[in-house]
C-alpha cells in the first residue's frame, strides 16, 4: 500500500525538499516527488515540516521505569512513552552495577529486543562500570574495576551482540588493549567519568575509541597546561560528541565553544534521561540512588550534584535552535543522524532515506511535535 505525505519541508540528511510530497511504500520511505495523482491516499500537514525520528543513544530510563529494572515491562514503557519526545530509535543505558546485575540485564533485553510497541531498541549501552571513582557522577564507585575482555565476552554472548556501545574512563589499566578488542567485536568505544589526561585520552583514541561521553560532564576540564580529556575532545577530529542541552548540564555558550570546534556533523544530541523522564517533580531513584526532580533537573538526594536528565530529545532539539547554535537543519542532524552515525546505526534509522523505516516526526514552524509517526502509521497525536 502506498501513501503520500504532504509537507512544507522534509529534512533529508544533507538538503532539504521545499513542499511536495513523501512517499510511504510498505512501512518504509520511498521517494519525494513534486505532484500526486487525485486518487492517490495523502496525509496532508501542510503549514509543517516532515523530519526523520529522533535516536537517542544515551537514556537510562523515561515515565517511570528504568532499563536496570531489568523487566521488559520497563523497557516496553519506555519505549512508548519515548513518542512523545519524538523519539524514535533509541539504545537503552545501563548504570555501573556488578557483572550479574549487568548480565541479567543483557539477557532481558535481548530477548524483548523486537517485541516493543513503541521507539525501536537499536542495541544496549553500557555507561561503566569501568570509571574512575573521582568523577563517579551519579554512577556507584563501589561496583568500578578495571577492563576485563572476560566479562565483556560473556555480556556480548548473553546481548546476543546487542551491546554496541560501552563507556569507560581511559586511564584505566589495560583499557588501550581493551578498547582494541572491543572494536575488533564491532563495540563502539565511549571515554568518560574520567579523569584521564590529554595523552591518554589520545591514545584511548588511537585504539579505537570514537565517542565522549556527555561532553564537559564527568571528566578532567581544560587547564592551559594540561589540556585535559577535554582538550582532546575539542581537538582531536572524526570523534563524536555527545552533548546534553538542557540549560543545566551545560551552558548555552559552552555548547556554542563545544560546536565550534567539533561542527554540527559530530554533535550527538543526547537526553541522559532517567526515569522521572515526562513526570512531575518529586522523589525517584536512580539505580540504587536517591534523586530529587525539581524544575527541570534530576539531582542526588544527600549531594545535590546533577544526576542524569528528565530531558526530551525534542526539547534539546528546540533548545539548540532557539539558543542560535544551529539552524533547523543541523538541529534536526544533530538530534536523528549523527547519533546514529556516532554508533554505527545510520543503516536503518535516522535518516529520510528510500528503503528506511518510515519512522518520522512532524514539526510545526516553531519546532514543537505535532505527531510522531512508526512504519508509516501515526503513533503519537501532539
Amino acid at each position: 500500500m502506498t501513501t503520500y505525505i504532504k509537507a512544507d519541508a522534509f529534512y533529508y540528511p544533507h538538503h532539504v525538499e521545499k513542499g511536495g510530497y513523501l512517499e510511504i511504500i510498505d512501512e518504509q520511505f520511498g521517494d519525494w516527488v513534486p505532484q500526486v495523482s487525485k486518487q492517490d491516499k495523502v496525509i496532508d500537514y501542510s503549514g509543517y515540516s516532515l523530519a526523520p525520528g529522533l535516536v537517542d543513544t544515551h537514556i537510562h530510563g523515561y515515565g517511570g521505569a528504568d532499563v536496570m529494572d531489568n523487566r521488559p515491562e520497563s523497557l516496553e514503557t519506555i519505549s512508548r512513552g519515548l513518542l512523545e519526545t519524538g523519539v524514535t530509535s533509541f539504545l537503552p543505558t545501563t548504570l555501573t552495577s556488578s557483572f550479574e546485575a549487568l548480565n541479567a540485564v543483557c539477557h532481558t533485553t535481548a530477548a524483548f529486543a523486537g517485541q516493543e510497541t513503541g521507539a525501536r531498541i537499536q542495541g544496549l549501552y553500557f555507561e561503566g562500570p569501568y570509571f574512575t571513582e573521582k568523577y563517579k557522577g551519579a554512577q556507584n564507585p563501589s561496583y568500578m574495576h578495571d577492563p576485563s575482555i572476560a566479562e565483556l565476552d560473556q555480556w556480548y554472548e548473553s546481548s546476543k551482540g546487542l551491546l554496541c556501545k560501552l563507556a569507560l574512563a581511559p586511564e584505566r589499566p589495560g583499557a588501550a588493549d581493551f578498547i582494541r578488542y572491543c572494536r575488533h567485536k564491532g563495540i563502539v568505544l565511549a571515554l568518560g567519568h574520567s579523569d584521564a589526561t590529554h595523552e591518554q585520552a589520545i591514545k584511548a583514541v588511537e585504539a579505537g575509541a570514537s565517542v565522549w561521553v556527555h561532553a564537559y560532564n564527568g571528566m578532567r576540564g581544560l587547564n592551559h597546561r594540561e589540556p585535559g580529556m577535554l582538550g582532546a575532545v575539542y581537538t582531536i577530529p572524526d570523534t563524536y560528541a555527545e552533548l546534553i542541552c538542557d540549560g543545566h548540564h551545560v551552558s548555552p555558550p559552552a555548547c556554542q565553544i563545544l560546536l565550534r570546534q567539533k561542527g554540527h556533523e559530530h554533535i550527538a544530541l543526547i537526553t541522559d534521561c532517567m526515569s522521572a523522564g515526562g513526570l512531575s517533580d518529586g522523589s525517584y531513584m536512580l539505580g540504587e540512588f536517591p534523586v530529587v526532580v525539581e524544575k527541570g533537573t534530576a539531582r542526588l538526594q544527600d549531594s545535590g550534584n546533577l544526576a542524569g536528565s528528565v530531558l526530551k530529545l525534542k526539547d534539546s532539539l528546540k533548545n539548540v535552535i532557539d539558543w542560535g547554535l544551529a539552524d533547523k537543519a543541523q538541529a534536526i542532524n544533530m538530534a536523528s543522524l549523527i547519533p546514529a552515525k556516532s554508533v554505527g546505526i545510520d543503516d536503518r534509522c535516522g535518516q529520510i532515506k528510500k528503503g528506511h523505516p518510515a519512522d518520522f516526526i512532524i514539526l510545526d514552524e516553531a519546532m514543537n511535535l505535532k505527531a510522531t509517526y512508526l512504519g508509516g502509521q501515526a503513533v503519537y497525536q501532539a
